[in-house]
């Protein structure tokens, strides 16, 4: 098996070195507009990340790592080849390529991602875990509205954040990011299920939160734009019926001093944090620190 790139708590080098060099600070940061409408709306989107080489390198290592032929690689979190609960749809889901792919590690510490993420968690920034979802052409399957922080709550305080970055256009067609906004203002919901029925969180909403689900904002992007986005706001995506596949990496961080919340693994295969110890080390890297300098 190959090395664990987990152990390289810094970057291998040849993502961020493909030109054009990594940007300037100046040009990664947020605008007050920006941070502002995250305030008010929970995400804000259309965040570039990603170059064109670089998205080439995303896309051929994610070939590999998704490749059904291929055995499935032991440091994966999780790995699903398909976790849709409908047997016409296909949704794979997968969590750990930073563990295995050198693009995929190097991305956690790319200034275009961490800059943002600093400004939005109001300081030194942490990982916590990535993601990748795969919705095939014609037969691609949902992701159900949830919010992020209901399937973390083995971690305290809540200060985490999800930047979501398509790998192909992301199109209404082809099961795109859907938001409601200004959900991040509302109490943590009980999971309904992720890979499932679109309509199962209507069981957990009072009517007046049914009455905004009425109104979702489609949040289409261009391959190498990311959103970001509140714990607690909702989002999901519809299913993929366009004949163009729909590629995404999730990057999920916190704020340095997040604690453990749980007596046990706080993700698959990765040592016990005991509960109330803050949560640092190998799997849970310093990517970013303002006080210290980029």
């Amino acid at each position: 098996m190959a090395d664990d790139l987990s152990a390289q708590s810094q970057p291998l080098g040849g993502f961020l070195a493909q030109p054009p060099t990594t940007m300037g600070e100046a040009q990664c940061r947020l605008t007050e507009k920006q941070l502002g409408f995250y305030q008010e709306h929970g995400y804000v989107a259309g965040v570039r990340i990603l170059t064109d080489r670089q998205l080439d390198q995303l896309r051929e290592e994610l070939a590999a790592l998704a490749d059904p032929s291929r055995p499935v690689n032991q440091l994966f979190y999780e790995y699903h080849s398909n976790e849709s609960t409908d047997p016409k749809r296909v949704l794979f889901h997968a969590l750990g390529a930073w563990r295995i792919g050198a693009g995929f590690h190097d991305l956690l510490w790319h200034p275009a991602f961490t800059m943002p993420a600093s400004q939005l968690v109001g300081g030194p920034v942490r990982f916590w875990h990535d993601q990748l979802f795969c919705k095939p052409a014609f037969h691609g399957g949902v992701v159900a509205w949830h919010q992020d922080y209901s399937y973390w709550t083995r971690t305290t305080p809540m200060a985490h954040l999800t930047c979501w970055i398509g790998l192909d256009d992301a199109t209404t067609e082809n099961g795109c990011l859907h938001y409601i906004p200004g959900s991040h203002q509302w109490d943590l919901l009980p999971i309904t299920g992720l890979g499932g029925d679109m309509d199962a969180v209507r069981e957990v909403l009072n009517d007046q939160q049914w009455e905004v689900f009425q109104h979702p904002v489609p949040v289409e992007l261009r391959a190498g734009e990311a959103t970001f986005h509140h714990p607690l706001t909702i989002h999901g995506s519809f299913e993929n019926t366009s004949p163009r596949q729909r590629r995404a990496t999730v990057v999920n961080v916190f704020a340095d001093g997040t604690q453990s919340d749980a007596d046990e693994p706080l993700l698959e295969g990765v040592p016990v944090i005991a509960k109330g110890e803050r949560m640092e080390g190998q799997f849970f890297p310093l990517l970013f620190d303002p006080g210290a300098g980029s």
